[in-house]
Order: structure tokens, then C-alpha cells, then sequence
């Protein structure tokens, strides 16, 4: 039977190693080091701008479920509802109305509240009859028949870019849009013609 020998050369690989193969140098690492570096400050940074960009989306969603958790909730029953934008406090409070005063609320009639961070700025509100506010609160009643008036609240993002959120008195819908939606301004009862 035949055999197989195998010989084993480890002094000539250790030999041929350390001649022919050298390590990094100093330079070397520091270049690769920075390259690593640059792309890890690229990742972070294009991460940050996307969760500020979902931080703002996040915001103004909340805000619209609010909205439709309001006209749906009415709909449903004989309770009325309150959506309140609080211009100077970057907040707003979703709240069930149980009182005859509109101006009066008990802590307990509060559903929802929240405040915008500095990604997510209201810059003003328009209602459909004309009224416009940038500096006080806006409020959006919904009752069993829909809301009492429509309106379009602006929101400016981190970038200042506008959008907005309308509220359709006649449909009931509430749609979030980039840009800044203006409403028809309502006419005079004398330009009206008939």
C-alpha cells in the first residue's frame, strides 16, 4: 500500500512571512481611522435630519388624530368636542365639552394634550369665515352634525418650510398637505348673486 508523506515547512513560512508581508504603518491607520470616522459622522448626520424630519411628521399626526378623533367621536353620540391650538404655547388639547359655557373646562374633560418642540412651529390659524389668528388660540368645535367651521392650521418644520393642515367643514375630512393651502376669503352678502 502506498503511502502519503507530507513535509511541513513552518521555518520557511515563518521566513517568508516576515519578509515579504509588513504590518500598517502609523500613517495608514491614522488615514483608515479617518475615513471610518467621516462616514460615521455622515451616518450620524443623515440620521439626525431624518429623525427630526419623523419628529415633525410624528407631531403634526398626533395633531391630525386629534382632530379626527374629535369629528368621528361626535358623529357617533350627542357629545360635543373641542380642538384647541394654542399658538403662544405651541400646544394643543383635545377636550369633550360637557358644560353650556365653551369658555370654562374642567381638568377632567381633557382627552388629549401635547406641545410642539422646536422641530414642529405653528405659525398661525385661518378659519373659513374669514377669522385669522398667529398670536392667541384657535378652537374647532365638532359636534353630532360636524364641525361648527372649517379652517387650515399652518405648521412650519425645522427647514421653515410651511404645511398644511385643513379642516373641511363640509366633508368632515382633515388632510395634511405641503405648502400653505389658502382658503377662499368669503364673500360680501352683496357680491353674492342671488
Amino acid at each position: 500500500m502506498p503511502t502519503c508523506t507530507v513535509q511541513m515547512l513552518f521555518d520557511g513560512h515563518k521566513a517568508r512571512r516576515s519578509g515579504g508581508s509588513r504590518g500598517f504603518t502609523f500613517i495608514e491607520m491614522v488615514i483608515v481611522t479617518v475615513i471610518v470616522g467621516l462616514f460615521a459622522v455622515a451616518a450620524q448626520l443623515r440620521l439626525a435630519g431624518l429623525l427630526r424630519k419623523q419628529t415633525f411628521k410624528s407631531q403634526v399626526q398626533e395633531f391630525v388624530s386629534a382632530l379626527r378623533m374629535a369629528v368621528v367621536a361626535a358623529s357617533e353620540s350627542d357629545r360635543r368636542y373641542e380642538v384647541v391650538v394654542d399658538i403662544p404655547q405651541q400646544s394643543f388639547m383635545l377636550r369633550e365639552i360637557t358644560s353650556p359655557d365653551l369658555f370654562e373646562f374642567a381638568e377632567e374633560e381633557v382627552i388629549m394634550e401635547n406641545y410642539f418642540n422646536e422641530d414642529c412651529h405653528v405659525a398661525y390659524v385661518q378659519f373659513d369665515d374669514g377669522e385669522y389668528t398667529n398670536e392667541d388660540r384657535a378652537k374647532f368645535w365638532a359636534g353630532h352634525a360636524g364641525w361648527a367651521y372649517g379652517g387650515v392650521v399652518i405648521f412650519l418644520d425645522s427647514e421653515q418650510r410651511p404645511h398644511s393642515v385643513v379642516v373641511n367643514r363640509l366633508s368632515r375630512m382633515i388632510m395634511l398637505t405641503e405648502g400653505e393651502v389658502t382658503l377662499l376669503e368669503p364673500k360680501a352678502k352683496d357680491d353674492v348673486p342671488f
